[in-house]
């Protein structure tokens, strides 16, 4: 029988659990404890027997302590174009066509935790960067076995014109300071469903600038292909984040700018809200 899903938020005090509508504080401040447990939702269920009851948290942290945080790309055929579209003038275009067709995904670095902002924090674009873009990406959390065990949301900010230039130049577009949020809660519960909807709305100021919709049905390769991808000949002691790909990206002539707040939300997970510094 499967259990029913429970969302862990992360807080200064330690860890908050949300079932149904009650919330409970685990006597277990730490989140690296259910990454490595062999079947985390059991082992949450089982805390909850003895854990205090407590009210809705006010302020969340990430909800990450030591894990890694990766990446896939060209995943849906939308970012398959659109990476096309940005590397057309260096001459790299054909990578991601193939990519898209090959058995091998690709999958990269994105965050440590010091990288990654909560929910609600200031993200920052690239000083060097004139071209950045927000991608709304379901999340999954992995135990140190390589078992997909929950769901969070993911913001993996990109710098388009820099990887555009290179594809050489992945890592810089991806990955600095404050370039990924996660949040707002990891949501231990059963694989979600195939029609579920990733949507992002982007405000400057009153005026909403941009907004877009996908499913999780558009992706070409499922979350276990990716997983068993990034597991293979790798370890992770603490387990680890891996973001699955976008589907849906900004126009060539959009750009975040500071001030700018994204806000994601992905059905069953709940909306992760973030401003540009």
């Amino acid at each position: 029988m499967s259990l029913p899903p429970v969302t862990v938020f992360r807080t200064a005090e330690g860890l908050t659990v949300q079932r149904g509508e009650d919330f409970f504080r685990l006597a277990e401040p730490r989140l690296d404890t259910l990454f490595a447990q062999e079947n985390p939702a059991r082992w949450l269920h089982e805390q909850l027997a003895t854990a205090t009851p407590t009210v809705r948290p006010e302020v969340l942290l990430a909800p990450i302590e030591s894990q890694e945080v990766w990446a896939a790309g060209v995943t849906y055929l939308r970012s398959r174009d659109a990476r096309m579209e940005e590397s057309k003038d260096a001459g790299g275009g054909t990578f991601y066509d193939r990519v898209y067709d090959a058995a091998r995904p690709e999958i990269f670095f994105k965050a440590t935790p010091h990288r990654v902002v909560a929910p609600g924090a200031s993200m920052r674009l690239r000083s060097d960067s004139r071209w950045n873009v927000p991608e709304p990406e379901l999340t999954l959390a992995i135990n140190v076995r390589g078992d997909i065990f929950g769901y969070t949301i993911g913001n993996d900010l990109s710098s388009r014109d820099i990887e555009g230039e290179n594809p050489l130049y992945l890592p810089q577009a991806k990955v600095w300071s404050q370039c990924c949020a996660l949040g707002p809660g990891l949501v231990v519960r059963e694989p979600l469903p195939s029609d579920t909807k990733i949507h992002i709305h982007i405000w400057r100021g009153e005026l909403p600038v941009f907004s877009g919709q996908t499913s999780l049905a558009e992706m070409k390769r499922t979350p276990e292909e990716l997983t068993g991808w990034l597991f293979r000949d790798n370890h992770f002691p603490h387990g680890c984040y891996l973001l699955t790909g976008t589907g849906t990206v900004p126009g060539n002539d959009f750009t975040l700018a500071s001030g700018d707040e994204m806000r994601i939300t992905i059905g069953g997970l709940g909306t992760l809200a973030n401003t540009i510094a």
